[in-house]
C-alpha cells in the first residue's frame, strides 16, 4: 500500500504547487514598463498648515515630478491602485470589481491609444507625463514597505496617458451603456447616457466603483458673477464639484508654480500630473458633468466560420464582409490569497469595440475614442493667460465632455456647454441602435465649434451650471433656446432640483455680492418640481388606513418644509426618501415604488432612532477615522450631501457630495485671492497625519481656508518646506 501513501504524498504537493502558483502568477507574466527616460529633476514642496503642497521647480517638469511624490506621500494607496489600472491588473488588487474594470480597458483598448498617439503629444506635454511618472517611481523605490502589487513599478508616461484613455469616456456614461450591452440588458428606446448613481445602500468609500459607477461625477455646481453684478466690482468664480469623498476621483487639492510661467491653484484627480480646475493670476476655470448622447450603438452582422486557427469572425460592412478584429486578454481576479487568471476574448470593427450577447452583436463608438489629445488641452486650458487662449483651447474640442463655467481678472465671465460632439450625418435617429452595415454612420471627427451651446458676458451678469440642459443658465432673457441647435449634437433636455433652485435665486437677487453668492451655494431649500412633486403627491395619495405606523409617516411628510436644514420635524424623513427619486430621475427609470420606499424609511428611523422625527444632522454624519460630525445638505440641493453608506449604528455617512469647494476673486486692480475647503484633509489614507481629519470642522460648518497662491504667503504660512530630486 506504499504507492497510495506516495500518490497521496504527490497529490498534496501537486496541490501545494498550485496554490503557490496561483498565488504569485501574476507579477511575473504582468507585462512591465519601461523606466522614463532618466531626467534630472528638482522641486521644492512648501506645505502649509492644512498640509497643502505648493510645488515649485525650474520647468514644467520639475513640477510635475514634485506633484507625484507630493500625492504618493499623501495618497500613495490609491495612486498605486490607479496605476494597476493603467496596466489592466486592478483585478490583482480588488478582485472581481478590479476585473470589471480591468475588462473595459482592454475592450476600450486604453494600452492602444496610449500607444498610438502618446508620440503626438507635444513635447512639453510628454515631458510633465514623464516627470510624473518619475517621481511614482522613486517614491515607490523608496517606500517598499507600501507597494501592495508586485511589478507594478517602475510606470512611464505612457501609463499615465492609459489612465486617461481609460478614465474619461466613462465621466458621461458609457460604463452603464457597456454594462446593459454586456449583460444583454433591453435598451432603452432613447438610451442617452444617464449620470450613473450608486445605490445608497450600496454607495462604497473605495474607488472605483465597478462599471458604470466608476469615475462618475453625479453631480455639480458652478457660478460665475461679473463685476458689474457683485455690487464691490469683483468678478467672482465658484467652483463646486460634486465627487465621492475619497478615493480616486476626490479632489487632491495643491498649487504649483515654475519658471516657464505655470502658476496655479486649484485641485487634481489621482494619476493626474496637473490640477484641473482652479485658477492661474489671470482666469479661472471649472467643470460640471454634462450628460449630451455621445454614444452611438450599431447592431452588426456578423458570420463566423470554422478556420485553420479556430473560428473566423466576420461582419457585414457596405456590402462587403470584412474581419473583425479579434485578441484574448487574460483578466487577474483576486479571490482571497489566489490570483485567478481569466481569459476574456474582444473584438473590434470599424465602429469601435464590439460586444457580443444573446441578443447579438453590437458595436460602440464614443466622443474621444481612440484619442488622448485631451490630456494635453486640460494642460493648456490651465496655461491660457486670457478669455481668448482659454477658448482656444476649448475649440479645439478634444476634451469629450463637461460643462465648463469660467471668468477672469478682465472681467469675463463664460459658460461653454463641452463635448467632443460626434460631427454625425444629418438625418439618422441618433438615438436608437443604428445599423451597422452603413459606413456613412460611422462618424469621423467632431462637430464645429461655432455649433456648440455657449454664454459669453450675459447680460444679467451670472451664469451657472448644476448639471442642467444649457437652456437655463443667465436667466430667462439671455438664455439660449434648444431649437436653436442641431438635433445631431443630442444635447440633453433634463434638469436638476438644484439647477431650478439657483435660477430662482440668482434671478430674484439683484446685487450678488460674496455673502449673496454664499447663500446661494449653501442653500438647502428644493423646489416642489420634478421628482420632489411627484414624490410628494404619491406620498399623500397612498390610502393607509391599514397601517397606522405608515400614516403617521405619511402625516409627517405633509408638513416636510422643502428643506434640508435640520429644522423641520421631517427633514430627516424626506433625506431618507428621496435619494431613490432622484437616482431614479438621474438615470431615467421609473420612480420606485412608494410605498415600499416609505415603510423602508419609516422603519429605519424607528429601529434605529425610536422616532419617525430625529434632527437631520443626527441621522447624516460626516466621518473620518475618530471624528465623527453632524452633517445636513440634501440629495439634490445646492448645498450636496448627495450618496450616503449605512453604517452599523444606523447613521447615514457622506461619501459623496460637496467635495473640493473654492471661491476665486479678482477685485477691481488686485491679484486674484481665493478660498476653498475638502471634506477631510489633504492626506485621505495615512490616519497618523495631523491632515487626515483638519478640514472636518470647517467643512460641516460651511466655511472656507485661504488658498496660499502668492509665494510671499506661501512662505509666510509655510508648516514644512524641503526639496524633492530624482534618484
Amino acid at each position: 500500500m506504499r504507492w497510495v501513501g506516495r500518490i497521496g504524498f504527490g497529490l498534496i504537493v501537486l496541490a501545494i504547487a498550485a496554490f503557490v502558483a496561483l498565488a504569485s502568477w501574476e507579477p511575473f507574466f504582468a507585462q512591465r514598463s519601461a523606466e522614463p527616460p532618466r531626467q534630472a529633476y528638482k522641486a521644492e514642496i512648501v506645505r502649509d498648515h492644512y498640509g497643502v503642497p505648493h510645488i515649485y521647480g525650474k520647468t514644467d517638469a520639475d513640477v510635475a515630478y514634485g506633484i507625484a511624490v507630493a500625492h504618493a506621500e499623501d495618497d500613495f494607496f490609491t495612486l498605486q491602485d490607479t496605476a494597476a489600472m493603467t496596466r489592466g491588473r486592478y483585478g490583482a488588487i480588488a478582485g472581481p470589481d478590479g476585473a470589471a474594470i480591468d475588462y473595459l480597458y482592454h475592450l476600450l483598448d486604453a494600452r492602444g491609444t496610449a500607444d498610438r498617439h502618446y508620440d503626438n503629444l507635444p513635447q512639453d506635454t510628454q515631458a510633465i507625463f514623464n516627470a510624473y511618472a518619475s517621481g511614482l517611481n522613486d517614491y515607490a523605490r523608496d517606500h517598499p514597505e507600501e507597494i501592495k502589487l508586485a511589478n507594478l513599478f517602475p510606470v512611464n508616461g505612457k501609463d499615465i496617458a492609459a489612465g486617461f484613455a481609460l478614465r474619461q469616456p466613462l465621466f458621461y456614461g458609457l460604463g452603464n451603456i457597456i454594462l446593459d450591452l454586456v449583460e444583454g440588458n433591453e435598451l432603452r428606446p432613447e438610451f442617452g447616457p444617464p449620470i450613473p448613481q450608486a445605490d445608497a445602500k450600496e454607495a462604497r468609500t473605495d474607488w472605483p466603483l465597478p462599471w458604470g459607477e466608476m469615475a462618475a461625477l453625479s453631480g455639480s455646481n458652478a457660478f460665475a458673477i461679473a463685476p458689474e453684478r457683485s455690487g464691490d466690482g469683483v468678478t467672482r468664480l465658484v467652483s463646486n464639484t460634486h465627487q465621492p469623498l475619497r478615493g480616486g476621483i476626490a479632489w487632491y487639492e495643491l498649487v504649483v508654480e515654475s519658471e516657464q510661467g505655470w502658476h496655479f491653484a486649484g485641485a487634481s484627480l489621482v494619476g493626474t500630473p496637473y490640477p484641473v480646475m482652479g485658477h492661474n493670476r489671470t482666469l479661472g476655470f471649472t467643470w460640471t458633468v454634462n450628460r449630451p448622447d455621445l454614444i452611438d450603438i450599431y447592431e452588426l452582422e456578423v458570420a463566423v466560420s470554422p478556420g485553420i486557427d479556430g473560428d473566423e469572425y466576420r461582419y457585414l460592412l457596405d456590402g462587403e464582409w470584412r474581419e473583425l478584429e479579434r485578441w484574448t486578454a487574460r483578466l487577474p481576479v483576486k479571490l482571497g490569497p489566489l490570483v485567478l487568471p481569466i481569459e476574456r476574448e474582444f473584438f473590434r470593427s470599424a465602429h469601435g469595440p464590439v460586444i457580443r450577447n444573446d441578443k447579438g452583436w453590437f458595436a460602440i463608438r464614443y466622443a474621444g475614442i481612440d484619442s488622448i489629445a485631451y490630456a494635453d488641452a486640460f494642460y493648456r486650458l490651465g496655461k491660457a493667460e486670457n478669455f481668448e487662449q482659454w477658448q482656444a483651447v476649448m475649440a479645439r474640442m478634444e476634451i469629450p465632455s463637461f460643462n465648463s463655467v469660467y471668468a477672469d481678472r478682465e472681467g469675463n465671465i463664460a459658460y461653454i456647454y463641452n463635448a467632443a460632439f460626434p460631427n454625425r450625418k444629418k438625418g439618422a435617429n441618433w438615438r436608437t441602435v443604428l445599423p451597422g452595415d452603413d459606413s456613412s454612420l460611422i462618424w469621423q471627427g467632431t462637430a464645429d465649434f461655432s455649433e456648440v451651446p455657449k454664454q459669453v458676458n450675459p447680460a444679467s451678469g451670472w451664469l451657472f451650471n448644476a448639471n442642467n440642459a444649457p437652456w437655463s443658465a443667465a436667466g430667462e432673457a439671455d438664455d439660449l433656446r434648444a431649437e436653436d441647435f442641431a438635433p445631431e449634437l443630442g444635447v440633453e433636455n433634463k434638469t436638476t432640483n438644484r439647477a431650478w433652485r439657483a435660477a430662482k435665486l440668482l434671478g430674484e437677487t439683484p446685487v450678488i455680492d460674496r455673502q449673496d453668492l454664499e447663500r446661494i451655494k449653501y442653500d438647502k431649500t428644493y423646489e416642489r418640481r420634478g421628482y420632489i412633486a411627484d414624490m410628494l403627491d404619491d406620498v399623500a395619495a397612498l390610502d393607509l388606513s391599514d397601517d397606522p405606523g405608515l400614516g403617521r409617516a405619511q402625516a409627517l411628510l405633509a408638513e416636510w418644509d422643502l428643506t434640508s436644514d435640520n429644522v423641520g420635524r421631517a427633514d430627516a424623513l424626506a433625506y431618507l426618501l428621496l435619494r431613490d427619486f432622484m437616482s431614479a430621475e438621474y438615470q431615467n427609470k421609473p420612480l420606485p415604488d412608494v410605498r415600499e420606499k416609505l415603510a423602508a424609511a419609516t422603519a429605519h428611523l424607528e429601529t434605529h432612532f425610536g422616532r419617525l422625527d430625529p434632527p437631520l444632522s443626527d441621522l447624516l454624519r460626516l466621518r473620518q477615522g475618530d471624528v465623527d460630525l453632524p452633517l445636513i445638505g440634501g440629495s439634490d440641493t445646492l448645498r450636496a450631501s448627495t450618496i450616503w453608506r449605512v453604517d452599523d449604528d444606523g447613521r447615514l455617512q457622506l461619501v459623496h457630495g460637496d467635495s473640493f469647494l473654492m471661491f476665486v476673486e479678482w477685485p477691481p486692480g488686485e491679484r486674484v485671492f481665493s478660498e476653498s475647503v475638502q471634506p477631510f484633509g489633504a492626506a485621505t489614507t495615512r490616519p497618523e497625519s495631523p491632515h487626515y481629519t483638519d478640514q472636518m470642522e470647517l467643512y460641516v460648518n460651511q466655511q472656507l481656508k485661504p488658498v496660499h497662491f502668492w509665494r510671499e504667503n506661501v512662505l509666510a504660512n509655510a508648516a514644512r518646506r524641503y526639496t524633492v530630486e530624482s534618484n
